[in-house]
């Protein structure tokens, strides 16, 4: 019986799918076994994650909406339907939403942690909340009058603040807003107690409206579309266009109002009127405070570290514990697993390439660099020492914008060559190069990684680090670069995989070769996101043909398992925990090589539409390191989930030993740091030994 692989019955709908994502983010935060802080950055993070959503992909939808355009996915739900949905859905999960804080704000108290109203406080806090607001809040604080003379005021994308009815001596009602600087905190502290600001602000309206009585108010929160569209080819100046568009991002449609509960229904009629929105864009909440992502405050406050997970300390393992890292991967290739190993050897990478005299040149992309970041000062350092030094930084890593300008200025003042990406295409690939000369030769040294030169990032987001000299990585990525910098036509590498021509084939080759092998293959991918219908048809033949897959999806998975005929050999695990998942590691049982790793996600935008890097792990010894971590994840018990036919996710409930692949590795690297390094070959092969018995 042949089966139409195009139908829409076998395809999840994209949005809905990061919805179930990050209602399983959400999970976490319900789960009363984690400490209360813990629960509470994943409320912190659901709200982000939502911020983030709403400022993108509802954004878009309503733009395709407005521009009455019907295109649809793979699933074919129109922009409306797949609104309305979001809509129903998100509106469904917010008793669930309250509930949890309510919850979690509870722990806390019996904690000695207290998240209060103003009105709540008692009258020494008040006091001192009273002196606060005099001498830190009144004076960059914003009253704003809306009338005939004043016009309502533009309102920057995440705004806060405080919309009020205000009536003067001679009973004339006036309207007015009152801003809340970001550069404020979200909440006043005294000791362990936390005051929400708007509470404050609410109280003292009247000092900052002289000769009114305040006669209602409410917080509120707008979100605008926050993507940046730039037309590169049009622009002569690519980094004064890309400044306008950081500008304009303040400036998008408004796609969202969020307010208290009980809010005066005037003043909702006065926002909706002047903000251009109507009542389904209202978002209402009872007890939450606005704007989830500023309970990071309290979640990062040191002196309650210990209402958190135990914070765990990546080891630098053997070989890198002792020696210079060039030498060691002078000795062999070298393949980390962050944050259990240490990112520090990374950027002991740079660091000592850049203090090196023998080092010719160092190359390398940059996405999400951070703020801080160790490894571009030492670019910087070794730029100005007369090192070439080559880097190119994406200026259009989403988010990041702002701190890639500040970080490409720096590098050419330095006496770097700065690329800032490709037209058209979004560079993405992680890479680095170091050439150094070794008496007569030239040595390339090599790191090929899936996530971020970002320290910071490295220490919560898993993510695979490899390191070689073998001349045939070196060779194509010395030519991945000259594609960045020059006009060269040739971008087919021979030993490495780019995309946007190579990748994507690839995939679809090393699928359809394990397929042939029937109910003896077996696939493993392991990514953020699954969209690419094209890798799904495949993947749904390869369980027609009786090949085992096992997919790790983290977030969006718009392939549907168990459908009989078509999917029923095909398992979708999504893992959520202390570490977010961001590895993307690709596996076929019966090739000569079994593991690939790669910046890439399984989705359009990355297999065709971004520069992006896949490595082959040749080596035996490192590709079976790779294999016992999927093994090990898919014998997680504790913190995997399963998608089912219908769209919803199951979690699995141990029914022997738990297994939480995150404390398992935690353990196992604590082990064999705590080791000498004679027994750690032994060690290390009895407890992998051990990890594929249990898997």
């Amino acid at each position: 019986m042949t089966h139409d692989l195009d139908s829409s019955q076998l395809y999840f709908n994209r949005e809905l799918s990061w919805l179930q994502f990050n209602s399983r983010v959400l999970a976490q935060a319900l789960d009363k076994k984690l400490p209360p802080l813990e629960r509470l950055k994943f409320l912190a993070i659901y709200g982000t994650n939502l911020d983030e959503f709403y400022m993108i992909r509802v954004a878009g939808l309503k733009a395709l909406f407005k521009a009455r355009i019907q295109e649809t996915g793979p699933d074919k739900l129109t922009p409306s339907e797949q609104l309305n949905q979001i809509h129903t859905y998100l509106h469904e999960e917010h008793q669930v939403l309250e509930s949890c804080y309510t919850s979690i704000i509870s722990e806390l108290h019996e904690n000695g942690v207290n998240i209060k109203q103003y009105d709540a406080l008692n009258d020494k806090e008040k006091s001192i909340i009273k002196e606060i607001f005099f001498n830190e809040i009144y004076p960059v604080i914003i009253p704003i009058a809306v009338d005939a003379t004043h016009p309502f005021p533009h309102l920057n994308n995440l705004s806060f603040g405080l919309a009020i009815t205000l009536k003067d001596d001679s009973k004339n009602i006036k309207h007015g807003l009152i801003r809340i600087p970001r550069i404020l905190p979200r909440f006043l502290q005294i000791e362990q107690t936390f005051i929400p600001i708007e509470s404050v602000v609410e109280h003292f309206a009247s000092e900052l409206f002289p000769g009114f009585k305040p006669l209602a108010s409410t917080p509120f929160r707008v979100t605008r579309n926050a993507d940046i569209e730039i037309e590169e080819e049009e622009a002569d100046d690519f980094l004064q266009i890309l400044q306008e568009g950081l500008r304009s991002r303040n400036k998008g449609s408004l796609i969202r109002l969020e307010l208290m509960e009980g809010a005066d229904k005037k003043l909702i009629k006065f926002l909706l009127s002047n903000l251009n929105l109507d009542d389904k864009d209202i978002y209402t909440y009872k007890s939450l405070p606005l704007n989830l992502g500023s309970l990071w405050q309290i979640v990062g406050d040191k002196t309650l570290s210990h209402l958190v997970l135990p914070t765990f300390s990546p080891k630098t393992l053997p070989p890198l514990d002792s020696e210079n890292i060039f030498e060691a991967i002078d000795k062999q290739d070298i393949l980390l697993y962050h944050p259990f190993d240490s990112f520090e050897p990374v950027v002991q990478f740079i660091k000592q390439a850049a203090a090196d005299p023998d080092t010719l040149s160092i190359k390398m992309t940059l996405y999400r660099a951070g703020q801080k970041s160790p490894i571009v000062k030492a670019l910087i350092d070794a730029a100005r020492d007369g090192k070439q030094v080559m880097v190119l930084v994406e200026l259009k890593a989403r988010f990041d914008e702002e701190n890639n300008l500040r970080w490409a200025k720096a590098l050419e003042d330095a006496g770097a060559h700065v690329v800032y990406g490709i037209p058209g295409l979004k560079v993405h690939a992680k890479v680095a190069q170091v050439i150094k000369k070794q008496g007569s030769k030239l040595i390339t040294y090599v790191h090929l990684a899936t996530g971020n030169y970002n320290p910071a990032t490295a220490k919560i987001y898993t993510d695979i680090s490899y390191f070689t000299t073998q001349p045939i990585f070196g060779t194509d990525v010395t030519h991945f670069f000259h594609f960045l910098t020059g006009f060269s036509t040739h971008t087919k590498l021979d030993t490495l995989f780019m995309s946007p021509k190579q990748i994507k084939p690839k995939l679809l080759k090393l699928i359809e070769k394990e397929t042939k092998h029937g109910t003896q293959g077996h696939i493993i991918l392991k990514a953020n996101s699954l969209v690419d219908t094209d890798i799904i048809k495949a993947l749904y033949h390869a369980s027609q043909e009786g090949c085992r897959v096992d997919l790790l999806i983290r977030g969006i998975c718009c392939l549907k398992p168990g459908v009989k005929g078509i999917s029923e050999n095909i398992t979708v695990s999504s893992i959520i925990g202390k570490y977010l998942e961001h590895a993307r590691i690709y596996f076929f049982k019966h090739h000569k090589v079994k593991c690939y790793i790669a910046s890439a996600d399984l989705m359009p935008r990355n297999l065709i539409r971004r520069i992006e890097l896949m490595s082959p792990i040749i080596e035996e010894n490192l590709s079976q390191k790779i294999e016992q971590i999927l093994m090990l994840q898919l014998a997680d018990n504790n913190l995997r989930w399963e998608l089912q036919p219908d769209g919803n996710y199951t979690k699995l409930l141990p029914l022997g030993k738990e297994v939480n692949n995150h404390f398992v590795l935690e353990e196992y690297v604590n082990k064999i740091h705590d080791k000498t390094k004679k027994e750690t070959a032994d060690y290390v092969s009895r407890l992998a030994n051990r990890i594929l018995k249990d898997g």
